[in-house]
């Protein structure tokens, strides 16, 4: 079980593995492309070997590539739907080529089509989505915060959409530890937490935790990160979140301010410990 956390590709997508080692990370995530959208930058086989190369040589033991904020396969827009559909298999794609183990995106919010008819076309759009590809990279599919109509905020959810998908290729999902918190999961009862989410999704599919301490309180709805410890999760809840990560050999992705992000992660290591 390794941790780390978001980390810029700002100038190009090889300098993200020293600004990983230089913040502690022992993994990391990043975007590969500009998460509000555009054309992509090109991913070339120089790019491609200077990256890998350098997560060699900084330690970087596994790459994670978070999708661009605006997918939505439950909109009721077909170019939406579609984009949707294009940017997640360009993101795979790219993942694979650059050694990235996990693609994670959220699903996108059902408010034109009402959360029933959003949810079915949620699936119909991942089933095409996935149609073809044969890459190493794997999707995992990220819960909410729940805010207005947001599919994924409910694990049940994402446990009917994987299921209903049947498709090996969504290696299972991105748990974001404030989002669950914000939607209900309260991690201050850890046990009670743990035996739910076992119940509704299983806790073998759990596959990477985003790890951030929430601002706002449990239920709430509202996407607020906190650095470890400052956060309504605290730190108690935190040591047994890392335990149980540690146990089931599950990374974490710190997604707090870059401000106090170095603490953060010596704080999670010291938990570990």
């Amino acid at each position: 079980m390794k941790i780390g956390c978001h980390v810029s590709i700002n100038g190009r997508i090889d300098k993200a593995p020293q600004r990983a080692y230089d913040l502690g990370c022992e993994v990391m995530q990043i975007f590969s492309r500009s998460p509000q959208g555009g054309n992509s930058s090109k991913v070339t086989p120089d790019i491609v070997e200077d990256f890998k190369i350098k997560n060699l040589k900084f330690k970087i033991a596994e790459v994670y590539i978070h999708a661009p904020y605006y997918i939505n396969f439950a909109s009721g827009n077909n170019r939406i739907q579609y984009g949707s559909v294009k940017a997640i298999q360009e993101e795979l794609e790219r993942a694979s080529l650059l050694g990235a183990k996990y693609v994670m995106t959220h699903l996108g919010s059902a408010k034109d089509l009402g959360e029933e008819v959003g949810r079915e076309k949620v699936i119909e759009m991942l089933i095409k989505t996935l149609e073809g590809y044969v890459g190493p990279a794997k999707l995992l599919l990220e819960n909410s915060a729940g805010a207005g109509a947001i599919i994924g905020d409910d694990l049940k959810e994402l446990a009917h959409i994987i299921k209903k998908v049947k498709n090996k290729n969504i290696a299972g999902i991105c748990l974001d530890t404030q989002h669950s918190f914000a939607s209900g999961y309260d991690w201050r009862d850890f046990d009670k937490t743990i035996k739910k989410i076992e119940k509704e999704i299983g806790i073998k599919n759990i596959k990477l935790i985003h790890a951030n301490d929430s601002l706002t309180e449990c239920g709430s709805n509202r996407d607020r990160h906190a650095h470890i410890g400052q956060g309504l999760i605290g730190l108690e809840a935190f040591q047994k979140i890392v335990s149980f990560a540690k146990e089931n050999e599950i990374d974490m992705i710190l997604e707090t301010e870059h401000d106090e992000v170095v603490e953060d992660i010596k704080l999670l290591k010291s938990l570990r410990e």
